[in-house]
């Protein structure tokens, strides 16, 4: 298809197998794949370096930092070659990349537990090329409090009321970096105050409208609102369970997928929408199972009567606008810096 092939297209979150994963330069049983991401016209993908939940011991959080830079070692490897991929940390750097004819590859953290409870790691993830983090994951941390307590955790239903001290600063301090608020898998209150506190935008990377599938990690119509309200973005995200109660893979269609997508354009506009997948996490359905059915999404858009301008910001423009205005912002916090110590 003529106008998915032209399009930037950007799914948002892509988790990674490891540490011993297939090659990504392979066809392999992975979902993304290289191979798969050029088969299916899917010119980037946002890789995550995803930490679980765990204690909250010294070296629980040492062990949960060092995992998440071994991971963005990796991600930054997979386009570290002349195979066909590169790595791109900018807005600018995607432009170019896509214009290249290259497969982008933007590194970023799933669950802010990776910090290992110090603010000063935020930075390390950011040189490593991450452009945003998830401040929760299945879990509370101590950042914030998740969609999802944990029992085995000893989780209480909630533990910081939304964000913590330590959360709200990291709010502050990934505005500073550069890096985007991603509010997927935090509590209703932990979203409203982060969308709220936060200098950019925030957008949740990988969930769903919960009018449709009533699920924790949807969000309701009041969250929706307040994205709208900020400026933010939600990425539909393909994981069955939360497009339709209960329902596994083979019963969920790329139909019940666009469907969020018109409920949430109708609900908060065409520029706070976009697309994701959370393959290799746990998405994929009927018609989209792996990278390579990417198109698929694009024809079944054309056939709901999005136009070339409509789509293009659901596949990727709207997240870059989230970018370019985190790079911005992150500019303006220097100047300022600079002009008061002078």
């Amino acid at each position: 298809m003529t106008l998915h092939r032209e399009l930037l297209t950007i799914d948002t979150h892509i988790d990674i197998p490891f540490p011993d994963g297939p090659n990504f330069f392979e066809d392999t049983r992975r979902r993304v794949d290289l191979p798969k991401m050029k088969r299916g016209g899917m010119a980037a993908g946002c890789f995550a370096a995803y930490v679980a939940q765990g204690l909250r011991t010294p070296e629980a959080n040492w062990a949960a930092y060092g995992k998440a830079i071994a991971m963005l070692t990796a991600i930054n490897a997979m386009g570290s070659t002349n195979q066909g991929a590169r790595v791109c940390t900018t807005a600018d750097e995607i432009v170019q990349a896509h214009a290249d004819g290259v497969t982008i590859v933007v590194p970023c953290v799933e669950n802010g537990h990776a910090m290992g409870g110090e603010l000063s790691n935020l930075a390390a993830f950011r040189a490593l090329g991450a452009r945003y983090m998830t401040i929760t994951h299945f879990g509370h941390n101590a950042l914030a409090d998740s969609s999802n307590p944990r029992a085995d955790l000893a989780d209480p239903v909630q533990e910081h009321g939304g964000l913590s001290e330590l959360g709200r600063a990291a709010v502050g301090e990934m505005n500073r970096l550069g890096m985007l608020v991603d509010v997927a898998h935090t509590s209703k209150n932990t979203m409203m105050q982060a969308a709220l506190l936060s200098r950019t935008p925030v957008l949740s990377t990988h969930s769903n409208v919960r009018a449709l599938c009533d699920n924790a990690r949807n969000m309701d119509d009041e969250q929706l609102d307040m994205l709208r309200a900020v400026g933010g973005v939600i990425q539909i995200t393909a994981v069955p369970g939360f497009l339709r109660t209960g329902k596994k893979a083979d019963e969920v269609t790329v139909a019940d997928y666009c469907d969020h997508v018109d409920y949430a354009v109708r609900r908060i506009g065409i520029e706070h929408v976009g697309l994701s997948s959370d393959f290799d996490g746990g998405g994929g359905f009927s018609g989209w199972r792996d990278a390579g059915e990417t198109a698929n999404l694009t024809v079944e858009l054309v056939a709901r009567g999005y136009g070339r301008h409509e789509i293009a910001a659901l596949w990727g423009g709207n997240f870059m606008r989230l970018l370019r205005m985190a790079e911005q912002r992150a500019e303006q916090h220097v100047s300022t810096a600079v002009l008061a110590a002078v």
